[in-house]
């Protein structure tokens, strides 16, 4: 156990314990469920930029490949040989499809630290130094 002794300023808060009513414990819980939602949606935005990465890479290959041959496009469990400018469309519109979805995922991600922003000042006002909802 690991044990401190309290400041001047800790010891006159000790005793001002504030009643936790419903609607701050509603507070609590709804900041706990974003900040999981937070980082679900980060651990989601990570594979989506490391698939575009990937995307890039294949990308930069198919530029070095010849125009004539076809070349394997994974489609599901399946590679199909298809013409290298199909493929090339193709990888476009999963980039862009990829992007799209970053673009999205970020704005959630934005929303969400500011509703949590929001909660943070509500309940830090409420309870000060005794609630810790850093992350």
């Amino acid at each position: 156990m690991n044990r401190r002794m309290l400041t001047k300023d800790d010891e006159a808060t000790a005793g001002d314990e504030v009643e936790v009513r419903r609607e701050d414990q509603d507070k609590i819980n709804k900041f706990s469920r974003l900040h999981q939602r937070e980082l679900n949606l980060q651990d989601e935005l990570k594979s989506k930029n490391k698939e575009k990465e990937e995307l890039d890479d294949v990308t930069l290959e198919l530029e070095l490949a010849d125009e004539d041959e076809k070349v394997p496009y994974k489609i599901g469990d399946a590679f199909f040989h298809i013409p290298l400018s199909q493929a090339q469309e193709m990888l476009a519109e999963s980039t862009s499809r990829i992007e799209e979805q970053v673009l999205e995922l970020e704005d959630k991600i934005g929303t969400t630290k500011e509703e949590m922003q929001q909660l943070k000042v509500e309940l830090y006002a409420r309870f000060g130094r005794s609630i810790n909802l850093e992350t």
